[in-house]
């Protein structure tokens, strides 16, 4: 918790900061960049900060760190801090670090605050900063330890490369060689990280999406971004039988224990968590009530389809609705293809809207999608009466979420 010192200087300055923090955080970038290039060499993602996501996600993060701070002065934003810290572990931060980003963050905030930065100013931030990057190293060290290696980097062997549509690709891995590998949970991801064409190494997070369960292989679907630097390798440059550096599994939106409904509401390539979890529950025999939701532009674009349609035919509970922007009415006849039967089936055109269907009481729901989609549906969901609290989202890159929220 923030000293008595320190609390009364946040509140009066964190209205400042926070105005600032949008251009802070280019210059902090900017500085440590200049004084560590190594940082962008398979750590930083050079696309992050060329599109201002990852400034935004910071700045959004420690807006919203130090205004809990405030108002819940016995406790820490653990869901904030998890996420961040499992995407930190997917790409090997380590504790040393955070020493580095503190020098170069407060030659920023003093830059770009100038006389406004005191003495008791800084010292008060300098708190804030530290009960945050100390609970994180906390968080790592845990996460870390999970693994069954030491190691942040293994390599896997590409053993299967198939589109998944026209815009998306699924790749199957096997260990290259013997390290210990980490069994992944649904709704996992790994770091993928590969040298792109200026031989820079850049790292970008995957959703697992089949057998996250397993050690022996590792799947993962990948949407071409046409003018990204990743996945154009990936897609054109990556063949079979290539050896491919991939992380040990992270991420804390996974499927739970219990034996509670879930809703999963997917758009897009977003669909690759729920796919990964209905795998999981028609590979185990699951017996939960599962509404599978996916919103996307076509049949031919949904990527993963079959295997959503044939696992959600496997489990007994599970339906699933589909949220077309072109109508086509040959789904349902794609639905009795994949699993004999097409009652569990419901099409409809446009966009997804929760206010068309029956939700199970109780349910947990869980999210991925671009932010807009998971802000809307989120939305839709607590006004049909799902606690806030039993709705858990993931993010491709970046966390926006929380910058929006500030």
């Amino acid at each position: 918790m923030l000293s008595d010192t320190a609390r009364p200087v946040i509140e009066a300055t964190l209205p400042l900061v926070g105005s600032r923090i949008g251009e802070i955080t280019p210059l902090f970038y900017q500085k440590m960049f200049a004084a560590h290039p190594e940082l962008l060499n398979g750590t930083f993602s050079r696309a992050n900060q060329a599109n201002g996501t990852q400034r935004q996600a910071l700045a959004g993060a420690i807006a919203a760190f130090a205004s809990h701070l405030l108002n819940n002065p016995d406790t820490l934003p653990e869901a904030v801090l998890s996420r961040i810290a499992h995407k930190h572990t997917s790409l090997g931060i380590t504790e040393d670090q955070y020493q580095i980003v503190y020098k170069y963050l407060f030659e920023a905030i003093a830059e770009d605050l100038g006389e406004a930065v005191t003495d008791e100013v800084a010292a008060a931030w300098t708190e804030v900063y530290w009960l945050m990057a100390d609970a994180l190293v906390k968080i790592e060290k845990g996460l870390y330890a999970q693994q069954a290696n030491t190691k942040m980097w293994m390599p896997w062997r590409v053993v299967e490369k198939v589109p998944a549509s026209p815009t998306t690709m699924t790749f199957v891995f096997e260990p290259a060689d013997d390290t210990p590998a980490t069994p992944g949970q649904p709704g996992q991801f790994v770091s993928v990280r590969i040298p792109v064409a200026d031989g820079l190494l850049q790292a970008r997070q995957y959703t697992l999406s089949a057998d996250a369960e397993s050690t022996e292989r590792r799947v993962i679907t990948t949407k071409f971004n046409d003018g990204g630097e990743v996945s154009p390798v990936m897609h054109e440059k990556i063949q079979v039988g290539d050896v491919v550096e991939l992380s040990n599994p992270y991420g804390d939106v996974t499927l739970d224990d219990g034996d509670g409904p879930l809703i999963l509401a997917t758009a897009g390539i977003g669909c690759t968590p729920a796919a990964s979890i209905l795998r999981a529950l028609a590979t185990h025999g699951s017996g939960r009530e599962v509404l599978a939701l996916h919103a996307d532009r076509s049949l031919d674009t949904w990527a993963l389809s079959d295997q959503m349609l044939q696992d959600v035919e496997r489990i007994d509970g599970a339906r699933l609705a589909v949220w077309l922007e072109q109508a086509q009415p040959e789904l349902t006849a794609v639905g009795a293809t994949a699993g004999g039967g097409s009652a569990r089936l419901d099409t409809h055109e446009g966009f997804m809207n929760l206010a068309e269907i029956d939700l199970p009481e109780d349910a947990s729901v869980y999210l991925c999608g671009p932010l807009p989609f998971m802000q809307k549906v989120r939305s839709q969901a607590i006004a049909k009466g799902i606690p806030a609290t039993k709705i858990h989202y993931e993010v491709f890159g970046p966390d926006l979420w929380l910058a929006s929220a500030n």
